[in-house]
């Protein structure tokens, strides 16, 4: 009788296991109609022979990244309609937002992932979904947030071969320079001429690519973080900033808070940086127009003299960005570029601006994808 017992439970077991596992495995694509409208919100300055910064704030949800082709079918979308208006030439540099590679993280997955009503229910159909990745990136999961960790480090690999075969494939398609927006990746470094993933810490880290697809420099890491990434994102402890030479003038980028740091400017002067982008994302259903929370757990700078809740977290972003206002800037121009969107119960909240000779252009309606471009 035991013996009975003990084979019924092995085979139940083992039938559990195989309808697992075969569900793990399938991995079926719907169908998914995505607007892929976008609107020219901001055109700043002449037509010339200089080139022309252009910021692409793009709508996104869940269901975009469903595969790596189907976000770069709308991202292609947005760019060719660019270049329907003129605003296109192997002078332009294009800026992505913040953190539009790392949702890179939950391609190829289940519809359950992307139906789910909350941001935690789809990280744990995530987990669900690839048992074996996710055991061992929790093995390897470092700071105090061990899931957030794992969550991000798991599909690394595939993440940082997503991102250049994307976003690479994008420059060199529309023969532009494009700032990548950022990705969030363990110790990411470029390498022959491809990103690669390290073994330490998560760094949200930007990569500029050049007309012929491939990246400029090295990735640049975020100096400061804000404090509710902390628990997961290690910071850039070197506050070293790359500057990449691009057909419309020297670059530098400044990731969401670290554009919030004058010396970081001064910084960007020394290097006679002409142009700054700086990818950046706000969570938060009307975030935008609520007070500012401060620097959010990183030690303010002496010279800035806002206080939490002085202004809304638009203000703020515009006062504490610096760009193009002497002397805490001697860069001409910049964008400073935020995704919209809605990613389960977590609303993106920000609004993209042009900065150049001191003052700060932007478009009033905060909803859907916008274009904004600035001639040089």
């Amino acid at each position: 009788m035991r013996k009975l017992l003990y084979l019924t439970f092995s085979m139940a077991l083992i039938a559990a296991l195989t309808t697992y596992a075969m569900w793990a495995a399938d991995r079926p694509v719907g169908h998914y109609l995505s607007d892929l409208r976008i609107n020219l919100a901001v055109d700043q300055g002449t037509p010339a022979d200089r080139g022309n910064l252009l910021g692409i704030q793009p709508e996104l949800f869940p269901t975009d990244y469903q595969s790596p082709e189907r976000l770069r079918r709308k991202l292609g979308a947005y760019l060719q309609q660019a270049q329907e208006q003129g605003l296109l030439s192997e002078k332009t540099v294009v800026v992505l937002p913040e953190h539009v590679g790392t949702w890179l993280m939950i391609s190829g997955e289940k519809d359950e992932l992307y139906q789910a009503g909350t941001l935690k229910e789809a990280m744990n159909w995530l987990a669900a979904s690839n048992p074996l990745q996710f055991a061992r990136a929790l093995l390897r999961a470092k700071g105090a947030s061990r899931l957030d960790d794992a969550h991000l480090r798991m599909k690394a690999k595939s993440m940082a071969k997503d991102y250049q075969t994307l976003f690479g494939g994008l420059a060199k398609e529309f023969n532009v320079t494009l700032v990548a927006g950022t990705i969030v990746l363990p110790e990411p470094s470029v390498r022959d001429g491809e990103l690669k993933i390290g073994h330490g810490a998560l760094f949200n880290s930007t990569v500029v690519f050049g007309r012929d697809g491939l990246p400029i420099g090295q990735p640049q890491r975020q100096m400061h973080p804000i404090f509710a990434d902390q628990d997961t994102l290690a910071a850039n402890s070197e506050h070293t900033i790359s500057v990449v030479d691009t057909p419309a003038g020297r670059l530098g980028v400044l990731i969401g808070s670290d554009s919030w740091y004058p010396d970081n400017y001064r910084k960007l002067d020394e290097q006679n940086v002409q142009l700054v982008a700086v990818p950046a994302f706000v969570v938060g259903h009307g975030a935008w127009d609520k007070p500012w929370r401060g620097y959010k757990g990183l030690s303010t700078p002496s010279s800035v003299s806002l206080k939490a809740g002085e202004l809304s977290e638009g203000q703020a972003w515009h006062r504490l960005t610096l760009i193009a206002q002497p002397p805490s800037s001697q860069a001409i121009a910049g964008v400073s570029v935020f995704m919209r969107g809605q990613f389960w119960d977590k609303a993106s909240a920000g609004q993209s601006f042009l900065s150049s000779n001191g003052q700060h252009a932007a478009d009033g309606d905060q909803r859907g994808a916008r274009l904004l471009n600035l001639w040089l």
